[in-house]
C-alpha cells in the first residue's frame, strides 16, 4: 500500500510500538547500546534481541482478552458466594443476634446474712464447718446453758410464790366473809334485843305513869334499851369493817396477780434466753466464713459466721439501651464462667425501676458541674429454675445471661 505523497508505506504498528519507533527511539537505543558495547560486547549484541522480545510480549498482552472474559464462570461462582455469604450473615444476625440481649456485667446474688447470737456465753459446741450445707433447724452453735437454766428456775420459783400468796389472800377473803356473816348475825341479835328492850321500856314507863310500877324499874328498862341500841350500832360497825377488810384483801390479790403476770413474763423471757443459747439455721443454706470456735466467749450480736441461703438469683446490669423490649417472664440462657459446660435456664423476674447509681450511697448529682452523658446500667433480676446441685454456686460468681426479647 502506497501513501498519497508517493513514499513507500510503513507497516502497521500498535500504539505502543509507535511510542517505541522512530529516529528518536533508534538514536536513544544507539546511545544506550554504545556504552554497553564498550563495556561488554556480549551485552551490546544481546540488547536488540531482548528489546524485540519485550515488544512482542507487550503486543501479545494488548491483544489478549481481560481476566473477566478468560474466567467468567469463576467470577460468577465468586459473586454467588459473596451474595450467599451476605444472605447467611443477615439471617444469622436475624435469628441469633437480633432477638437476644446479652451482657457480661452480671453475677450471682443472694441475701447473705450474718449469724449472730442473741445472748452471750461460752461456746461449748460448733457442729458445723466451713462451707457446709445445712438444713433448716440444724444446730450451728451451742452456748453454755447452765446460767440461763438457773435464771429460768428462779423466775419459776417466783411465780410459784406469787401463786401461793394469791391462795393465802383467797383464804383470808373467805375467812373475812365468814366474819361478815357472824357480824350480820350479831346485828340481827342486837336488833331483836333492841326491839324487846324498846317494848319493855315502854311497858315499864306506862306502869310507872299509872302508878302501878316503880320508877326504878322504868329507869332500868330504859337503860337496857340504850345498851341494846349501842350493841346494834356495834354490830353494824363490825359488818362494815369486815366488808372493808374484804376490799383490802381483794386489792392485795389484784396486786399479787399483776406480780404473778410479770413473773410469768420473766419465766417466758428466761425460757427464750435459754432457747437462744442454741443457734439454729432458719432456712437451708451454706455456712461460710466461720469464725466462732469452741471455748470462745460470744457476745450478744457478735458475728460468728456468714450464711448464704439456697435462694439465689442472677442480677444482670444491662445497658439502658438494651431493656426496651425486656419484660418479666422472658426466657434467659445463663452461662457461668466457672462452669462453662453447664446449660442453665431461667426467666426474667423484674426490672429495677431506676439505674444502679440512683440507689447508691452517694448518687450522682447531674444538676451540678459539667455533665457528660454516660449510658446507665439497669439491674435486672433473673430467677433460675435448675441450678446445678453437684457444684458450688454462690454470690459474686460471674454470669453471662442472654435474654430473648424479640
Amino acid at each position: 500500500m502506497r501513501p498519497a505523497d508517493g513514499r513507500p508505506g510503513l507497516p502497521d504498528r500498535d500504539v505502543m510500538d509507535l511510542g517505541r519507533s522512530g529516529p528518536a527511539r533508534d538514536s536513544e537505543t544507539g546511545r544506550k547500546a554504545a556504552p554497553e558495547a564498550d563495556e561488554d560486547g556480549a551485552e551490546g549484541r544481546d540488547a536488540p534481541d531482548e528489546e524485540g522480545r519485550e515488544d512482542g510480549e507487550e503486543a501479545d498482552e494488548a491483544g489478549r482478552p481481560n481476566i473477566l472474559r478468560r474466567h467468567p464462570f469463576a467470577f460468577l461462582v465468586g459473586g454467588l458466594a459473596v451474595v450467599a455469604l451476605c444472605v447467611g450473615v443477615f439471617f444469622y444476625w436475624l435469628l441469633y443476634m437480633h432477638p437476644y440481649e446479652s451482657t457480661d456485667d452480671a453475677f450471682v446474688d443472694a441475701r447473705s446474712i450474718a449469724i449472730q447470737p442473741k445472748v452471750g456465753g461460752y461456746l461449748v459446741d460448733v457442729p458445723v464447718t466451713d462451707n457446709q450445707h445445712v438444713e433448716a433447724g440444724q444446730v450451728l452453735f451451742q452456748i453454755y446453758q447452765r446460767d440461763y437454766e438457773i435464771a429460768r428456775d428462779q423466775a419459776q420459783a417466783q411465780v410459784e410464790a406469787d401463786e401461793a400468796a394469791i391462795r393465802n389472800i383467797d383464804a383470808q377473803i373467805q375467812a373475812q366473809n365468814a366474819n361478815i356473816d357472824v357480824s350480820k348475825a350479831q346485828v340481827a341479835t342486837a336488833e331483836a334485843a333492841l326491839k324487846f328492850a324498846q317494848e319493855d321500856a315502854a311497858r315499864y314507863k306506862d306502869l310507872a305513869e299509872r302508878g302501878s310500877g316503880s320508877i326504878q324499874q322504868s329507869q332500868s328498862a330504859t337503860s337496857t334499851l340504850q345498851q341494846r341500841q349501842a350493841a346494834l350500832q356495834s354490830a353494824n360497825a363490825s359488818v362494815v369493817a369486815a366488808q372493808k377488810q374484804i376490799g383490802s384483801l381483794q386489792a392485795q390479790k389484784a396486786s399479787t396477780q399483776a406480780q404473778i403476770a410479770r413473773d410469768k413474763a420473766q419465766v417466758e423471757q428466761a425460757e427464750l434466753n435459754l432457747g437462744y443459747t442454741t443457734v439454729r439455721a432458719v432456712q437451708p443454706g451454706r455456712v461460710v466464713r466461720l469464725t466462732g470456735g469452741i471455748g470462745e466467749f460470744a457476745q450478744a450480736g457478735q458475728s460468728l459466721s456468714m450464711f448464704v441461703p439456697d435462694d439465689i438469683w442472677v442480677t444482670a446490669n444491662y445497658k439502658e439501651t438494651q431493656i426496651a423490649d425486656m419484660r418479666p417472664g422472658q426466657r434467659v440462657d445463663v452461662a457461668i464462667d466457672a462452669y462453662p459446660d453447664r446449660k442453665i435456664h431461667g426467666t426474667v423476674a423484674s426490672v429495677q425501676p431506676g439505674s444502679g447509681t440512683a440507689f447508691s450511697l452517694l448518687p450522682a448529682q447531674n444538676a451540678t458541674g459539667n455533665y457528660v452523658k454516660v449510658t446507665q446500667r439497669i439491674p435486672v433480676k433473673i430467677v433460675i429454675s435448675d441450678w446445678p446441685t453437684d457444684v458450688s454456686i454462690g454470690p459474686g460468681m460471674s454470669i453471662v445471661p442472654t435474654v430473648k426479647v424479640r
